[in-house]
């Protein structure tokens, strides 16, 4: 077993794919099958399961994926510790829900980069039932989301802030107008809220059963500009954080609705698999989300 081989078998599991991890290698194809091929045979295990031209990590795969980052992790870290560069350096799988990605991670990346501009990033949303697989594969080394718990032992959390959730109306909206609500005036109503922030929604669907409230459907939409975009051409009310409205309030472009009952809130949660080795460059990358959650100006 060779590191080189590891690093080829790490960007297969990241990409998933044979072809995009030779291009971004610099390698044949031919050449990461072979390192791949090798690796299995020393292993006596397969690493990945073919499915046509899907592959995906096998039990295997992902216990090796967490030992070749260790291996990788410490090799770079030799290397800066023998050479004397002790600047955090390398690659960070990043999963977060777009609201807080837009509307948070902007100043997280400004200000990590400052101090530590040869950190690379792999950034996308955070699909809920793929989080603990990711977590648990290491594909992703740590990932975002707006919750109050997580059901996986496997996973362990940090609740960095808690963040206000708001109904929104347009102008043309019926309920934009009213200068209260009751949670029976959602009725037949549409509400649209982000794909993959909407960890919320089960305890909103809770309340209005709990009401009786009839009649409201729910439409989850990828974008937060579309969202907006809907709610203004009166489609619906959108339930979200308000981290990612402000400014549209502020310009009365949306109204937020007066809820009857008690604030609605969710907990935004840094998650990680319980067995995850620490490299610096991750404990660095943590200790800036830390800051800027905590910081009242961000």
């Amino acid at each position: 077993m060779e590191l080189r081989q590891l690093r080829t078998f790490q960007t297969v599991a990241r990409l998933l794919s044979f072809n995009r991890a030779a291009e971004v290698l610099n390698y044949a194809q031919s050449t990461v099958s072979v390192q791949i091929r090798l690796l299995e045979e020393e292993f006596g295990v397969p690493l990945f399961n073919r499915l046509g031209k899907r592959i995906r990590l096998t039990e295997a795969g992902r216990m090796l994926l967490r030992y070749s980052q260790k291996m990788l992790a410490i090799e770079s870290e030799t290397l800066d510790q023998v050479s004397g560069c002790k600047e955090p350096h390398g690659f960070l799988s990043i999963r977060i829900p777009q609201s807080i990605g837009t509307c948070l991670l902007p100043a997280v990346l400004s200000r990590f980069q400052a101090r530590f501009p040869k950190v690379g990033f792999d950034i996308g949303t955070c699909a809920y039932d793929e989080l603990i697989y990711e977590l648990k594969s290491g594909i992703t080394d740590v990932a975002f989301l707006l919750a109050e718990s997580i059901p996986f032992s496997e996973l362990k959390s940090e609740l960095l802030r808690v963040e206000r959730l708001v109904l929104v109306a347009g102008s043309t909206h019926a309920l934009g107008e009213r200068s209260s609500i009751r949670l029976n005036d959602l009725a037949s109503t549409t509400i649209l809220l982000p794909k993959h922030d909407c960890s919320y929604r089960m305890r909103f669907e809770e309340m209005l059963t709990e009401e009786k409230v009839e009649g409201v459907t729910f439409m989850e939409v990828n974008s937060l500009e579309a969202i907006k975009q809907c709610v203004l051409r009166g489609i619906g009310v959108a339930l979200m954080p308000l981290m990612a409205i402000v400014k549209e309030i502020e310009e009365r472009l949306l109204t937020v609705l007066p809820w009857p009952e008690d604030p609605l809130e969710t907990g935004i949660l840094m998650i990680l698999h319980k067995d995850k080795w620490l490299s610096p460059t991750l404990r660095a990358f943590m200790d800036t989300v830390r800051a800027v959650m905590q910081s009242p100006n961000e």
